[in-house]
């Protein structure tokens, strides 16, 4: 397993050994040891989720409040997704910063975002299928998101599908209402890094 920090402090890509025969494949997406030796703590799994997504839908951007925000490990388990994380966090030197990583079932690649990162992905092919690990449990009232299509924040989406067909992104209705970073910064939404900082210096 190779693991390797972002360009955004606090995600880093996972990239595993795999193992293959004439049966198939088989490797291990997530372990606590090397996790932690990169990362400098354990992972506290609370709750684990599965998406699946037709190709061009657009998930988030999507962060929660702190404490305790939530801290997501990423894989793709079929198909394929870009799976990007903007840095939202006041205070920091790479604010507005993103960074991605192809998540997809050629490489098995994972993604970890810490506390207070922004999260989301756009599916490159239909059914994608995204298994998230999380460290806090889903909260509507601490949840929030940013316009994933915001200029200011300037994530290059694909526009060709895995397959070469042309790209749509499709957001929910919620991530196409969702303010722009610097709205959200306006209304108070964003985590601060200071206060992010305390709160992982005290688990």
């Amino acid at each position: 397993m190779q693991i390797r920090e972002l360009s955004v402090p606090g995600a880093f890509e996972v990239t595993p050994r795999q193992f293959g025969d004439p049966r198939g494949v088989f490797l291990e997406w997530f372990k606590d040891a090397p996790f932690t030796d990169a990362v400098g703590h354990r992972f506290d799994l609370q709750q684990a989720n599965l998406s699946v997504s037709a190709a061009g839908v657009v998930r988030g951007i999507h962060f929660a409040e702190v404490p305790p925000s939530q801290a997501k490990y990423v894989t793709c388990a079929k198909g394929a997704v870009l799976d990007v994380v903007v840095d939202i966090r006041i205070g920091s030197p790479t604010f507005g910063r993103w960074d991605s990583v192809l998540l997809d079932d050629v490489d098995r690649r994972a993604i970890y975002l810490s506390e207070g990162l922004g999260h989301a992905f756009m599916s490159l092919e239909d059914d994608s299928t995204v298994l998230y690990l999380c460290s806090a449990p889903y909260a509507p009232g601490r949840e929030h998101g940013i316009h994933p299509l915001d200029p200011e924040v300037g994530v290059d989406w694909p526009t060709a599908a895995r397959d070469g067909s042309p790209l749509t992104p499709l957001l929910s209705d919620k991530d196409e209402a969702a303010p722009t970073l610097a709205e959200a910064r306006e209304q108070g939404l964003l985590p601060r890094l200071e206060e992010i900082q305390a709160f992982l210096s005290g688990r």
